[in-house]
């Protein structure tokens, strides 16, 4: 099998260009993704029925809301 040097050296100028932004769109890609911070805004958003619901109640209706 090829190296992969071995297969850039054979690319024309056109191809080596499409691939040099190929690889810096795939760079950016991963920038982005490490750089996002776990949200957490979340926490707490059903407190307000902690006494009007039980765990289990509360799984059925987060549920329900996902298949509505």
């Amino acid at each position: 099998m090829k190296s992969i040097d071995d297969k850039i050296s054979k690319l024309s100028p056109k191809a080596l260009r499409e691939l040099e932004d190929f690889i810096d769109k795939l760079l950016r890609q991963i920038d982005t993704s490490t750089q996002k911070k776990l949200s957490q805004d979340w926490a707490g958003g059903l407190k307000d029925f902690k006494n009007q619901y039980s765990a289990l109640d509360l799984q059925k209706k987060a549920s329900e809301w996902r298949n509505q």
